[in-house]
């Protein structure tokens, strides 16, 4: 059931992997689709077409609208209908304007003959947007990172690669205090224990890769950290002191199975130290940032730990690395979180999702099983015990894979849906109403 289940989530895919899994032919359609639900709570939007559309990264930008970035195979021009193509193939980039209540703008796609996804979005100081990506240009061979900047209207100003002879791919960026940009994700090309030999790969062995590039997308320095296993950084943020606090998992190091890291640098990507937390079971960190208390927050998943397959992991740690306390969250089923914020009131928001059993859902190719998913928020309060939890979701599998505070103390989340829109899977964009 825990393999079944960890095969459910395209988080899965978003943040570990570069696959989407869509196994049916395609015929691909150019139109965006749109469901509305509106209530007191907030509101739901859906977008997509035809095909597999996935939201992967949002943030509300300056004018009280919401930027969205993931990826499509809804909008591919003029791919032949062909047993040859696959959707798992083909794909492009989406990035996605709204307006306060969710309406689209404008839409942009960015890609070639082969599979590009979004992977996370910011808006710049210059009112524009950095993508940070992966590419794989024809429908064979591997991905390299792709970072594209763009105006405000999403039009294109310039892009740059980064990569090698193997997969590549980022998970995180952000714009730095000197005007550049900071990206963490994993490397199969560069660091320790990579085998770069012709006819040899090894795809069970990874590093984290961190590049610092210039406002131009340049490279200024890059690091990778790691050891024999496999090894990748999920979420990272510049730090107060002018360096960096990046989370994900290593197999390389820690308690077994894979673990929780937490690695600290200085402004030039130098390690200064390293943290592992976990136990025997698969333990992975998706999301970091520095704390007002001071100190750092986390959350993952846990099968270590907790009640289930696996349980959301909250963990706070002082500067140090140390930890100061840890949280579970989740049932019998599979339960995850995805990306934390800090609140208002110093607690914690998460957004993440969480599975229940339910004698009534259909099967589907996702998930051989008769659970489902949910996106999933929980709030906590400054010691990381539960204030409340909500849960957003239909007859199919819905999840949530990032989330920002909004200006009217609300939240926007964005992620996957199975149960609404327009396609067999849709990018789902929520606006919660405060507390």
């Amino acid at each position: 059931m825990v393999i079944a289940a960890k095969v459910v989530i395209v988080v899965a895919v978003i943040k570990r992997a570069l696959i989407v899994g869509l196994i049916y032919l395609l015929i691909i359609s150019s139109v965006l689709a749109k469901n509305v639900t509106t209530s007191d709570d907030g509101w739901m939007r859906t977008f997509g077409g035809a095909g597999e559309d996935v939201g992967t990264s949002v943030q509300e930008t300056n004018d009280g609208g919401y930027i969205i970035t993931g990826s499509t195979t809804s909008h591919k021009k003029n791919i032949a209908y062909s047993w040859l193509i696959k959707a798992s193939r083909i794909g492009e980039i989406w990035l996605i304007k709204t307006d306060p209540e969710g309406n689209s703008i404008w839409e942009k796609t960015f890609g070639g003959l082969g599979k590009d996804i979004g992977f996370a979005v910011e808006q710049t100081k210059d009112d524009g947007y950095i993508v940070a990506g992966a590419t794989k240009p024809q429908m064979i061979g591997d991905y390299d990172i792709w970072l594209i900047k763009t105006d405000s209207e999403g039009d294109l100003k310039w892009d740059t690669i980064f990569g090698g002879r193997g997969n590549d791919w980022p998970n995180a960026i952000q714009e730095t205090t000197d005007g550049g940009y900071i990206i963490t994700g994993g490397t199969e090309s560069y660091g320790a224990g990579i085998n770069n030999a012709f006819l040899v790969k090894t795809p069970l062995n990874a590093n984290l890769w961190l590049i610092k590039t210039d406002s131009e997308g340049n490279s200024v320095w890059d690091r990778t950290f790691g050891g024999p296993g496999f090894d990748e950084g999920s979420s990272i943020q510049e730090t107060a002191d002018g360096g960096y606090i990046i989370t994900g998992y290593t197999t390389s190091c820690g308690a077994g199975g894979s673990d929780i890291w937490l690695v600290k640098t200085d402004p030039r990507g130098h390690k200064l130290w390293e943290r592992t937390f976990g136990g025997p079971g698969e333990d992975v960190g998706f999301s970091v940032l520095e704390a007002r208390d001071p100190g750092y927050i986390i959350t993952g998943g846990t099968d270590s730990y907790g009640n289930g397959s696996k349980d959301l992991w909250l963990i706070k740690t002082d500067l140090n690395g140390t930890e100061e306390w840890n949280k579970t969250f989740g049932g019998p089923g599979f339960d995850e979180g995805i990306a934390v914020q800090e609140t208002e009131d110093d607690g914690y928001i998460i957004a993440g999702y969480t599975t229940r059993h339910s004698e009534g859902a259909a099967r589907s190719w996702l998930l051989n099983t008769d659970e489902k998913s949910y996106v999933w928020l929980v709030k906590t309060d400054s010691e990381g015990n539960l204030e409340w939890d909500r849960t957003f979701g239909g007859e199919g599998n819905d999840w949530a894979t990032a989330i920002d505070k909004t200006s009217n103390g609300g939240y926007i989340i964005t992620g996957g849906t199975d149960s609404t829109g327009d396609g067999s899977r849709d990018v789902l964009l929520i606006k919660t109403i405060g507390d």
